[in-house]
């Protein structure tokens, strides 16, 4: 039995917001022993995005909004991780209970609204951090910034980001926070795409380095709104895309206590819908850009299939609560390509 065999049963038994937190806590008390920070676990190196990967296993967003843990989390292995999302002000986030645990499908609920201490906040303690692995920053907008200004609120988190990044993640598909799925429409996405892209070439004359953009898209898409979001992908030379945050719908999950809560879904339920998304994704942009698969990924097969689907790096979070580190061990392995 592995220690986090041993310690699940413990963290379950507390309510799954208070058991995140105590989960970061730990991570924190952990690194605080001053031992020096281990490699990246196994794998094989692979360069996407221009960036140099030690291995194609990431931490999703949502894990460590606030980079709190990064130095705890840097010791399990991964190959990148990804913190936030992260906006301008701080917000408390939606009323709680708002993160909801489905074990018997290996799954989770939330409805969390991008709560976090903000992208000052955020800045200023990546910068203390002593993780110096590849980072990934996801950033959003405010929920009480109206739809038509939330291209000023993702150029604003862009702009204090950008020096501390490997690459930037613009997440426009949570469920959780008003009309923001809006954005991936074809007029509101052009818009947007637009202006961070000419940011972007800005930022990268002004620091004296060039940090990849990801667009982060939802799972709930047809096959024409896949179509039309490659298309502004490649249009705008977008350097990735992360296929995909959670899912409204709840097939598979019905006979669940839970199921009738309001918010996406996550892990294993989501692998299906979230894979078929990579596969139309794979074919529209014949290769031009990478993908980053998220969604459902519960096994080291699981990851394994992500690949073979199209993607080019996998990222982990629901699983990771339910199987603990030696996941990400098992989904290195498996991708060894």
């Amino acid at each position: 039995m592995t220690p986090y065999a041993l310690v699940r049963p413990f963290l379950f038994a507390l309510d799954a917001e208070r058991a995140h937190e105590l989960t970061l806590r730990l991570l924190v008390i952990g690194d605080s022993l001053g031992l020096p920070h281990p490699p990246p676990g196994g794998g094989r190196a692979v360069e996407v995005m221009g960036l140099q990967f030690p291995n194609r296993v990431g931490l999703a967003a949502g894990l460590d909004k606030n980079g709190t843990a990064i130095d705890g989390l840097g010791r399990l292995g991964f190959g990148f991780l990804e913190v936030g999302t992260v906006t301008p002000r701080p917000q408390a986030g939606n009323p709680k209970p708002r993160l909801f645990r489905l074990p018997e499908y290996q799954a989770i609920i939330n409805r969390m609204g991008f709560n976090n201490a903000g992208i000052d906040a955020l800045s200023e303690r990546l910068a203390r951090a002593r993780y110096r692995g590849i980072l990934g920053i996801n950033i959003g907008k405010n929920f009480d910034t109206p739809i038509e200004q939330a291209v000023d609120d993702y150029l604003t988190c862009l702009d204090k980001a950008y020096p501390l990044a490997s690459y930037i993640a613009i997440n426009i598909s949570s469920p959780n926070t008003r009309n923001l799925r809006q954005l991936q429409e074809r007029s509101e996405l052009d818009a947007l795409l637009g202006a961070l892209k000419s940011r972007q070439t800005s930022l990268a004359d002004k620091h004296g380095k060039y940090v990849p953009l990801a667009l982060k898209i939802a799972p709930d898409l047809d096959a024409e709104q896949i179509a039309t979001i490659a298309g502004a992908l490649r249009r705008h030379r977008i350097d990735a895309v992360v296929a995909t945050n959670t899912t409204l719908g709840r097939d598979g999950v019905e006979a669940s206590p839970v199921a009738a809560e309001a918010g996406g879904l996550s892990g294993g339920p989501l692998f299906e819908k979230s894979t078929a998304v990579i596969r139309v994704l794979a074919l529209a942009l014949a290769g031009e850009l990478p993908i980053i698969a998220a969604g459902g990924i519960t096994s080291g097969k699981r990851a394994r299939a992500k690949l073979d689907a199209g993607a080019s790096l996998v990222q982990i979070y629901s699983g990771l609560v339910y199987r603990g580190p030696q996941l990400v061990a098992e989904c290195i392995e498996a991708t060894k390509v």
